[in-house]
Order: structure tokens, then sequence, then C-alpha cells
């Protein structure tokens, strides 16, 4: 796992928007945008979209256009392997 998924998951122990997010971390979209890439096809981040309570599947074609505006949350697994570290 890199710095940035770590520090990624850190925080995502509860819902979290977007800008909530990158406001929390020092790393520009890009970076974040690749990092939830890789924590979300590892089944560690969820998508939650248009609200805080509603699953939202991943589509890695439109995820880059659209991540800004869903809401993040890091997965059981993804809490346990942040855990581990």
């Amino acid at each position: 796992m890199s710095e940035n998924e770590f520090d990624i998951l850190d925080e995502l122990y509860f819902v979290t928007s977007y800008p909530d997010l990158k406001s929390a971390l020092s790393l520009n979209d890009e970076e974040i945008c690749m990092a939830l890439q890789s924590l979300i096809r590892q089944g560690y981040v969820k998508i939650l979209y248009p609200d805080q309570d509603t699953e939202h599947a991943f589509d890695e074609a439109s995820f880059g256009r659209h991540f800004a505006e869903y809401y993040f949350l890091a997965t059981k697994a993804g809490l346990i392997v942040h855990n581990s570290i």
C-alpha cells in the first residue's frame, strides 16, 4: 500500500465527502483520484452517491470525471489492512 493510499484510508473511518477528504490531505486532485481508484479496485473503499447512505458502483470510465461529487468510506477489509500496517 502506498503512502497516499494509507493517508486516504486514515481519513475514511467515517463517511467523508471529497472536498473534506481533499482539505485533510496535502495531495492534488490527480494523486487523490489515482489512490482512490486503486483502493476501490482492491475493495478497501466504497463510493457513496448521491447521498451518504447510497452505495454507488465503481465505473472506471466515469470515475475521473465525477470523483469530486462522491462520498467515500473505508470498507471492513480496508480498515483491517490499514490497522495491520
